[in-house]
This record gives structure tokens, sequence and C-alpha cells, in this order.
């Protein structure tokens, strides 16, 4: 049989006093797909996510974890871990000694809870016995990565897991959250980096005033965006202005840079290579999603 979902939640609500925080939800994730969770602040994310992990109880609708229905705070079942607002650390602990201390409060022996490989997956290997007092956000950010690690979650919930990270760190937590998926795990994060979620999310939600104004693959929201406009740098900048001025459907913004649907934006390079112009760039100047986020959000601080 098909696994459960490792999300599925119908027309969730949640407010705090006469702030509605979520509005009729419907969200679904998948074991093995990484779903991204953007918004505006306050449009709800961090409020999602806390049901998700079982911190709170949604007012109304139906949530589901792992064909689990959850139906009061702390009723998130086996194989769910995760952080919201940054993960809990003991200071005066070091990394090594925190991962130990979480194994034991969840019942296992530290020195068989795999603290180690998890630490080397991250990256703090080298810094391993070092108190975590003294870390940047970023290597707190890696560390509450670790132990959710060791809980072998299913179902994997991030806020912000890129915060503070340098390039490094970035590619450690991607690594591990591509393998993650790549076992099955569904992993629900969110972040105000698009790059980060078009790198590693196969599907997003927008929130917007605790709405959800899109929910789908990446490729249905470029493909639903108004026009983009694109970087355009070619062999000869002077006869593909021209072409492009001519060619239907596509305006120039200024000098090697053109607006315009994709469908134009094709038929724009076609012309330029039947012309013998060759192009060394034809880049977005702001990503799809972050085009579609601006467009759909617009107004709702």
């Amino acid at each position: 049989m098909d696994r459960p979902l490792a999300v599925r939640a119908r027309g969730i609500t949640k407010s705090f006093g006469e702030v509605i925080a979520l509005d009729e939800i419907d969200l679904d994730v998948a074991p093995g797909q990484i779903h991204g969770l953007v918004g505006p602040n306050g449009a709800g994310k961090t409020t999602l996510l806390g049901l998700l992990l079982g911190l709170a109880v949604a007012d109304g609708g139906k949530l589901e974890i792992l064909g689990t229905p959850i139906r009061r705070a702390l009723d998130a079942p086996d194989g769910v871990a995760g952080f919201v607002d940054g993960p809990g650390l003991y200071p005066s602990l070091t990394a090594r000694q925190n991962l130990a201390a979480l194994a034991t409060l969840r019942g296992r022996d530290a020195r068989s809870a795999g603290i180690d490989e998890a630490l080397d997956q991250v990256g703090l290997t080298d810094v391993a016995d070092d108190r975590t007092g003294g870390f940047s956000l970023g290597m707190r950010q890696r560390l509450g990565l670790a132990a959710a690690l060791l809980t072998e979650p299913r179902l994997l919930v991030l806020d912000e897991p890129s915060n503070g990270l340098d390039p490094i760190g970035t590619r450690h937590v991607h690594r591990v959250l591509t393998a993650l998926a790549a076992g099955g795990t569904g992993i629900v994060l969110s972040s105000h980096r698009m790059d980060d979620v078009e790198t590693l999310c196969s599907e997003v939600t927008i929130l917007a005033t605790g709405r959800v104004v899109f929910s789908g693959p990446l490729s249905k929201l470029a493909a639903e965006n108004r026009e983009l406009d694109y970087r355009l740098r070619t062999s000869d900048p002077a006869r593909a202005r021209t072409v492009a001025e001519k060619a239907p459907g596509i305006t120039v913004v200024e000098d090697e840079v053109v607006r315009a649907l994709v469908p134009a934006l094709d038929e724009l390079v076609t012309a330029l290579m039947r012309d013998g112009i060759a192009i060394r760039e034809l880049t977005p100047v702001v990503s799809p999603l972050e085009a579609a986020f601006l467009a759909l959000t617009e107004g709702s601080k």
C-alpha cells in the first residue's frame, strides 16, 4: 500500500484572540518531498509550523501527520522532528553534550545514538567539543538539524534553516535535506531565502495574511506568473536590441534587459540565433518565485 502523506491539512484555522493567524489552510506534503513555505512576516508561517510539530492545536479543520489525526497539542506521532524560531540548546554544554542530553531525554543510549555521525553530516565535527554558547547563528542552526537527525525523522519541519549560514554551511544543510528526502522523509521548510526554496523544493505554498495564495509545483508558479525581466547578454548588443525591439511580446526595458512571458522569450531566442547572434547570458533579473511572491503578497503587510 502507498504510504500516507507526511502532512494532510484541510481547512485549518487558528486564531489568537481577534487575530486570525490561519484561515482555511489546505496543505499536502508527500513522503520524500521538500515543500517550501514562504510569505511575508505575519503571514502565519510560524503558526502553521508549530501545528505540524504538535506545539499547538488548530481551532478548526483536520490535520493528519504521517497518517495520524492530530486532535490536541503534543499529539504528534513518533517520527516528527524540527524546530521553530531556532533550536533550543544548552549554551553551557558542548555540541556533543547537547545531542547526548537530547538522546537521553528521548530514552536512547547516548553512546549508540549516532551523535558523531549527525555532527559529521552537518559539518560540526571540528567543534563537537566546543560550548554552544559561543556558536554563531549558522552553527546553532546546523546543530539543531543534527538533533533532528537523531530521531531518524519521517517528517522534518524547519523554520529558516539557512539563517546565518555561510556557503559551506549551506552546502552541508542542502546535502542533508536532499539525502533525507531521497530516503523518503517529508520536509517542510520555511525560508525568506528564495534561492534556497528554488534549489531544494519541488513544491511551494505561499501564505499571505493567513491564507494560501498559491500552492503547487514551482514550474506551475513560473508558468502562471506575469511577465519577467531578463538580463540578455549577447555577442552583438546593438543588433540584439534591434531584433528585440521588433520581436512581438518583447519590451526592451534598458540595455541588455528585456521583459517578456516565456513563449515570447523563446521566439526571441530563435530570432537571435537565426541572425547569428550568440547568447552569452539569459537569466531572470528577479527569480520567478520572488516575482510571484511579490505579486501575490503585494499589499498583505
